[in-house]
């Protein structure tokens, strides 16, 4: 009985353990992003992610470095990712319309920005401002 309740004891430990770990990897890697110290940051986010494979938010941020570094393959998987672990994501569906249409796909930009009308909350102005541009560009 006692071996039990110690053996509980040290699982409740290591797990808050884990969590904490995983969210200083988060803020670490945040603050390293705020500092431009995008490598550093990356590194970070992915600890976070090994920690806690449903961290959209590390995900998303990961996006944004791959944004900076110009890696629109590497940016799509992660928005891909977020999308995945959180349909609503606003931020996640606007950047990857966004991305969608500087490469040219209009459909697949138009899809996902109208999407975004249907339950946005934050990005609702932006989202009309992109559902303008995306007319006028699929015009040309």
């Amino acid at each position: 009985m006692i071996s039990r309740i110690i053996l509980y004891l040290n699982l409740i430990i290591l797990i808050n353990s884990n969590l904490f770990a995983s969210t200083q990897f988060f803020e670490q890697g945040l603050k390293l992003f705020k500092n431009k110290k995008y490598s550093e940051a990356k590194f970070k986010f992915e600890q976070d992610i090994v920690m806690n494979p449903k961290s959209e938010m590390s995900y998303l941020y990961l996006s944004k470095i791959f944004n900076n570094l110009d890696k629109k393959d590497l940016e799509e998987q992660n928005l891909n990712t977020v999308i995945l672990l959180n349909p609503q994501n606003e931020e996640a569906i606007y950047n990857l319309a966004k991305l969608k249409l500087d490469t040219s796909d209009y459909q697949k930009s138009k899809e996902l920005n109208d999407r975004l009308i249907n339950f946005c909350k934050k990005l609702c102005s932006e989202s009309q401002k992109l559902k303008i541009e995306i007319e006028n560009l699929s015009k040309k």
